[in-house]
């Protein structure tokens, strides 16, 4: 999960939740940036960071009892052994972008463990075999991928509460059309992304988010609790074809 303190406490973001953020800003593309088989690349990008890890015990907590952002809980292989095993059953497309992910997050952990190794090389393997059966080149494989990597990194930006004060602008990352994109917030509250990758001039997307209020848990099951009863509220942003001030 996404955790942000905030003055009444915490505003937590299920990485599912973040998941169609990311889709949504994909469906938003304009067409010469989609890619074939794109209601798939739509699945995959909503999915892909599905299957987190069950809680036992304290792993959802910091040591000093807080929600724990997903930046302090290491992907784990059984969440992405988990993930792929559910994707097979989605098409190959699916698969072959959900495994090129899982080589984007694990490659830099090669060689630390045998384990790891073997799942890595399974899924370049598999990602070959998609490739083959699908009847694409490893570069079509990458500019659709782009496309996931693009829409996850502004979701994440969007979600953690990154956008720079000041109109600063910030890299979003290489879109498919292989140029840098960049985000940034203007002085009216609306967010400006360079060069303007959406169909329309202007669109509204938002998020899901939960607001704790307890600073402190004593386990995982008092902070679920937690979360379930929490009420769900929209963290909305107006994205607009404009330049800064």
């Amino acid at each position: 999960m996404i955790v942000n303190q905030i003055p009444e406490g915490w505003e937590v973001i299920y990485q599912q939740a973040h998941g169609i953020l990311a889709a949504e800003l994909a469906y938003q593309l304009k067409p010469e940036l989609q890619c074939a088989h794109w209601v798939e690349t739509l699945v995959a990008i909503a999915n892909h960071d599905n299957r987190q890890r069950t809680w036992r015990g304290k792993d959802g907590l910091t040591p000093a009892g807080a929600p724990a952002d997903f930046m302090l809980q290491p992907n784990t292989l059984e969440q992405a052994r988990a993930l792929m095993h559910a994707v097979r059953f989605q098409g190959r497309w699916v698969a072959l972008l959900t495994s090129m992910h899982m080589s984007y997050l694990y490659e830099p952990r090669r060689g630390e463990r045998k384990g790891t190794d073997t799942f890595l090389d399974e899924q370049q393997a598999l990602q070959q075999n998609c490739r083959r059966s699908l009847g694409i080149t490893q570069k079509q494989a990458r500019q659709a991928y782009a496309i996931m990597q693009w829409c996850d990194r502004l979701s994440l930006i969007l979600c953690r509460n990154e956008l720079p004060a000041d109109e600063r602008a910030l890299e979003i990352t290489t879109g498919p059309d292989g140029k840098p994109y960049f985000v940034r917030q203007l002085q009216a509250g609306t967010v400006h992304v360079e060069p303007w990758p959406f169909a329309q001039q202007q669109l509204e997307v938002r998020v899901e988010y939960r607001l704790l209020t307890q600073l402190q848990y004593k386990d995982d099951n008092e902070l679920a609790q937690a979360l379930y009863q929490a009420e769900v509220k929209y963290k909305k942003w107006t994205l607009g074809l404009g330049s800064a001030s």
